[in-house]
């Protein structure tokens, strides 16, 4: 049975985590404060799911899911993550992050900046571009013919290949969107960021934590990130 670790228990680590234990994986997961802090969240999951370090959560998994603040990946560990799957969820908040002259400039994108950090990771954008109370919700069984797509995006073709093999066990089918270099089309603003599994597309922005997700197919996906154009990243208020 497969293990997934997860270092970020937020709402996108704990609702990874759920999909996880309901496809009968093992799951180690991990916050900053500590094992106890986890404890509700562990017995809601079940037995298949077991709290622990950042290290346990990263040396037990086959792949790990990371989600956790973008300014909180540089310090990890150094070597921590060197040769693991690593699925990423990571935006650029410049309220919570601050700023960060290499996004802002464009230089590069969040993702290249997070694998760079991430030095000898197998590195996958996943998993960033969706409301975390969607996720539970758009998950679809395999014979379903509804299942939504996510983009996923990757240097590394065969990382990107088992990265997709997990979210399609957790109920998701995949849309190869890339490489890292291509990952703002499906960041925060962009065309390809959340709005595209919406219900109502026009919901405005204060409602969208209530607002009602939409089955989205390959089509529509990729149709958004055909459609995305640079954001400027220096001005991104929110």
């Amino acid at each position: 049975m497969s293990t997934l670790g997860i270092i970020g228990s937020g709402n996108i680590g704990s609702a990874i985590a759920r999909l996880a234990v309901a496809a009968n994986m093992n799951v180690v997961i991990a916050n900053s404060r500590g094992v106890e802090s986890l404890q509700a969240l562990i017995t809601e999951l079940g037995p298949l799911a077991t709290a622990g370090t950042v290290e346990e959560a990263a040396n037990s998994g086959d792949a790990i899911v990371l989600s956790i603040p973008l300014t909180a990946v540089k310090d990890l560990p150094t070597g921590l993550l060197g040769g693991k799957l690593v699925l990423d969820t990571s935006n650029y908040y410049p309220f919570r992050d601050g700023r960060i002259a290499d996004l802002d400039t464009g230089t590069v994108t969040t993702s290249e900046l997070v694998a760079r950090w991430l030095d000898g990771a197998r590195y996958v954008k996943a998993f960033g571009n969706i409301l975390a109370h969607h996720i539970p919700l758009l998950s679809r069984t395999s014979d379903s013919p509804d299942r939504s797509v996510l983009p996923i995006a990757s240097n590394d073709i065969q990382a990107k290949s088992e990265a997709a093999a997990i979210i399609e066990r957790l109920g998701f089918d995949t849309l190869d969107a890339g490489t890292l270099s291509e990952t703002w089309k499906f960041e925060p603003e962009s065309a390809g960021y959340t709005r595209t599994y919406l219900a109502d597309q026009s919901t405005p922005d204060d409602q969208l934590l209530s607002s009602i997700p939409s089955p989205t197919s390959a089509e529509q996906v990729k149709a958004a990130l055909d459609s995305a154009t640079h954001v400027n990243v220096a001005e991104r208020a929110f």
